[in-house]
């Protein structure tokens, strides 16, 4: 039997849906990750240097989910990072485009393809820098992965990742696709395009990486130009300074032990956190008040970012990560600035690994192509990518007021307009890209508390509220029922307590700043609505002791001094 008439064989067994499969190199396997129902999942197998003959065979994880109608141009997509996996996005991805065919295809060198480049010795390096304010830490971890490593790291380029796509449309048959790329993926599958032109239907690029930018060079400059976006680089500066004189002393779970170690944070470690944090549009409307709030001392604001950088710290695969950027990305760059940390880390581990680097592609596309962008995003900053738009010959830019990075995932007009391409490349704008998502909280608008995001992880302490409510529940019905045996101060006690939970409920609900401001803080209006609860509770003393009192009424007064400790003394 001969080679084309296995591969031929296996890819009928795999019964991977859309037209009659092309030749290729398709091997079935379970789906690692939960998927919607009508997915199939394989790999593609691969040379792992196509310019090098008899190189080893790797394998590139891909799944693919049957369309629901007779639409014949699936949609491909590819995580970012580098080394960020994909599959586990194909049921947003579905909801997006319903009824089309979705293809997900995995970066080689990622969690979910073969080989895996794992790194979490740099990953336990950065802690540990961080922990003993040494700058070599990075630089042995990374000397202890490269050695470990046996796959040959010149393979896992963005060249080959933009191969591997146009490889996958060849052997699943499909005589055309729209590729669709958000950060780092945004340059493979725009190579990919310049790679296969009949191949593309076309292109979305969102949070898109130009190739001419020098991305760690520009870190600082970006950071900086999101900060005077939000209105605050005075207080950000101040911030920077506060910290630099008193660094801030935090606990952070290291991403392979998963033990808390004690770290040490000057300014140019929280501007990193805040550069990271504000590619999350839920955290963009509270940057100015929580930065504001660590100007002027307030320190257990940053660990809430501490915390998600802990948990970013395990979202890559950073062997392949390394081994891209150090060939792609860090050849342009000066890294003259290393003051964050994400560039000291990078430059310390390409500097490690000697990788040699590659030349600029220069891919460019006729295919109609829709490029997205944040207004606040620091890590793909829009006004690089509306530049870039114009070497483009059938491109066209939108910028999306208040998101951060990765605009579909952040911004249902981002959604919808992606799914408006996709039906109709020339399709108008189907809603208002100015429209922000969440109004931004200026300085002093939130009483700030990290109340909101410790019991997230600790419900539990929250019973004395539900306590002091249930408290003046019973109150106001006993006091009604009993107002002319002298009940009347137990329903007024009852009364004022639940006015305050009422009022409070009220004034979160309505509070701005979108679901992660409660993280950091509560309107203000909350600390007066409290003097209701410290009514309630003087009401429920008097109540107590008044004469001939019954002696279960000091249970409420009790109660509602307790809610008052808790409320003023640690909620707010």
């Amino acid at each position: 039997m001969t080679l084309l008439t296995v591969a031929l064989a296996v890819v009928g067994s795999v019964g991977l849906p859309g037209p009659a499969h092309a030749a290729g190199t398709i091997e079935e396997r379970p789906c690692p990750v939960p998927v919607p129902a009508d997915t199939t999942c394989g790999f593609l197998l691969v040379p792992e240097r196509r310019d090098v003959l008899g190189t080893s065979t790797i394998k590139v994880g891909f799944a693919v989910r049957r369309g629901l109608s007779d639409k014949n141009d699936p949609v491909v997509f590819a995580g970012g990072g580098p080394g960020v996996a994909a599959t586990p996005m194909i049921g947003a991805l579905a909801e997006l485009a319903p009824g089309r065919e979705i293809v997900v295809i995995e970066q080689r060198g990622g969690r979910l393809s073969e080989p895996r480049l794992p790194c979490p010795e740099i990953a336990t390096g950065i802690v540990a820098g961080l922990k003993a304010s040494r700058a070599d830490e990075v630089s042995v971890a990374a000397a202890t992965c490269r050695a470990r490593l046996s796959a040959d790291l010149k393979g896992y380029r963005t060249q080959e990742i933009a191969a591997d796509i146009v490889e996958l449309r060849r052997a699943l048959g499909y005589p055309a696709w729209n590729l669709f790329g958000v950060s780092y993926s945004t340059r493979p599958m725009l190579l990919a395009a310049a790679m296969d032109p009949a191949g593309v239907r076309s292109v979305i690029l969102d949070s898109y990486l130009p190739e001419s930018t020098a991305w760690y060079d520009q870190a600082v400059p970006s950071l900086r130009a999101s900060i005077a976006k939000l209105g605050v680089t005075a207080r950000f500066d101040a911030m920077i300074a506060q910290l630099n004189r008193r660094p801030a002393t935090m606990r952070l779970r290291d991403p392979v032990t998963q033990e808390r170690v004690e770290v040490r944070l000057a300014g140019n470690d929280v501007a990193t956190l805040i550069g990271e944090a504000l590619r999350d549009t839920d955290v963009v409307p509270i940057v100015p008040a929580l930065v504001d709030g660590i100007a002027r001392g307030d320190y257990t604001l940053i660990q809430p970012m501490v915390d998600q950088a802990g948990n970013a710290l395990n979202s890559y695969e950073w062997g392949q990560y390394y081994a891209v950027q150090c060939q792609d990305e860090a050849p342009s760059n000066t890294f003259a600035d290393r003051s964050l940390i994400t560039v000291a880390a990078d430059a310390t581990v390409c500097g490690q690994w000697r990788l040699p680097g590659t030349r600029p592609d220069e891919a460019t596309t006729p295919a109609p192509v829709l490029v997205l962008g944040g207004e606040y995003d620091p890590t793909t900053p829009p006004e690089a990518a509306r530049a870039a738009v114009q070497a483009m010959p059938n491109a066209r830019f939108a910028e999306f007021a208040g998101i951060g990075h990765g605009v579909f995932l952040s911004s249902q007009c981002g959604r919808e307009t992606v799914a408006a391409f996709l039906d109709d490349p020339e399709a108008k704008a189907p809603c208002d890209s100015g429209q922000r998502p969440y109004r931004n909280l200026k300085p002093g608008e939130l009483h700030l508390t990290t109340t909101g995001y410790t019991v997230q992880g600790a419900p539990w302490l929250l019973a004395p509220l539900g306590l002091f409510l249930l408290t003046a529940a019973v109150q106001l019905l006993g006091g009604v029922l009993t107002v002319r045996r002298g009940g009347g101060y137990t329903a007024l006690a009852g009364l004022a307590g639940l006015a305050f939970g009422g009022l409070a409920a009220v004034s979160l609900s309505a509070m701005a700043g979108g679901p992660a401001a409660l993280g950091i803080g509560v309107p203000p209006a909350i600390v007066w609505y409290g003097l209701l609860a410290v009514a309630s509770a003087a009401l429920s003393v008097v109540a107590a002791f008044r004469l001939r009192a019954p002696a279960i009424s000091i249970l409420p007064a009790a109660v509602g001094l307790i809610f008052i400790a808790w409320l003023y003394g640690w909620a707010l």
